[in-house]
């Protein structure tokens, strides 16, 4: 393992100090250790802020919900007011990785992991993500588990995360600090799709932190779910997945928050089933519909093609399912 240096801060200010000189913050180490020992990330210095507070949950002012960055991913989806106010949150989180890895794994390191793509963690691979200019490997060799959506010439490779599905579709905001102060990012453009620079993957400036994820308030009452498909039932990354929030009130739809995950460069925020939905009643014939939507723009590879129709199917399900018509 490359040699490195390790810092442990007990606040703020140690933890900005250490990123402002370049050291890679560290709490649950459940992706970073993973990638070091693999030597895909060699960081020259560590900086644990296990210490820091900011490991609570709290209601804000308009009925919204705050997820410190620290707060571990099995407290998230065991705590009452995330479980009463955005179930879609708390499946996310228990559909996700081991108990284990959910005991030790935060919400702040769950939305920095790096992707699941066998090309990026295969050092002897040729990969854009790890060493810019390299080329894809992914384009013409084994990509049944590649994107669909939000890819380009160099890098088609899938954001892994679960709960990111459920912030998108929730259009929830990441909170940060740095060394200008604090700053809001929405999370649908906190979390970057490749272009022709995959290896910068978040909006985060030099030694900035996240300091936590806030939902806003929305409209009540309120049904939400997520659904994953994958491979096998136990520890696996989604084919697709879908997360819905849906607003009914007098029988039609007047809000719906929808995104998919598995499919996509990041998680893949859908205003046009959306936009589909709001305003009509629920009905089979409305979810169908609506479902085909999923797929616009997609740019299927040559083994992942049948993601374009699993995604339609597993988006139509999850209608369903919170909608009421299962």
């Amino acid at each position: 393992m490359h040699p490195f240096s390790y810092t442990r801060v007990s606040d703020t200010r140690e933890a900005l100090d250490a990123g402002r000189r370049g050291g890679r913050y560290i709490a649950g180490g459940t992706t970073l250790v993973d990638l070091m020992r693999e030597t895909v990330e060699q960081p020259e210095s560590l900086v644990d802020i296990s210490g820091l507070p900011l490991n609570e949950v709290t209601v804000t002012e308009r009925g919204g919900l705050r997820i410190g960055a620290l707060v571990t991913m099995s407290d998230a989806a065991a705590h009452r007011k995330v479980r009463t106010l955005f179930p879609v949150v708390s499946e996310a989180l228990e559909l996700s990785a081991s108990a284990q890895l959910r005991n030790m794994a935060t919400i702040g390191g769950n939305i920095m992991q790096r992707t699941r793509c066998t090309y990026f963690r295969d050092v002897t691979a040729d990969c854009n993500r790890r060493d810019p200019g390299s080329g894809c490997a992914a384009l013409k060799g084994v990509n049944r588990t590649h994107a669909i959506l939000g890819t380009s010439d160099a890098c088609v490779a899938t954001h892994p995360s679960d709960v990111a599905v459920a912030f998108a579709a929730l259009e929830a905001t990441v909170r940060l600090l740095g060394p200008g102060g604090e700053r809001q990012v929405p999370f649908n453009d906190f979390i970057l799709k490749p272009g022709n620079t995959p290896h910068r993957e978040q909006a985060l400036r030099r030694g900035e932190l996240i300091t936590g994820v806030e939902i806003p308030a929305l409209p009540r009452p309120l049904k939400s779910g997520y659904l994953k498909v994958r491979d096998r039932q136990s520890y696996e990354f989604a084919l697709t997945s879908a997360a819905v929030a849906l607003h009914v009130r007098g029988g039609v739809i007047r809000e719906a928050k929808v995104a998919a995950g598995g499919v996509g460069t990041v998680p893949w925020k859908l205003p046009t089933v959306e936009k589909h939905l709001v305003g009509e009643r629920p009905s089979e014939a409305l979810w169908a519909a609506a479902a085909q939507k999923a797929s616009d723009g997609a740019r299927p590879l040559t083994h992942n093609r049948f993601k374009v129709e699993l995604l339609h199917r597993t988006v139509e399900r999850q209608l369903r399912i919170v909608g009421g018509t299962k």
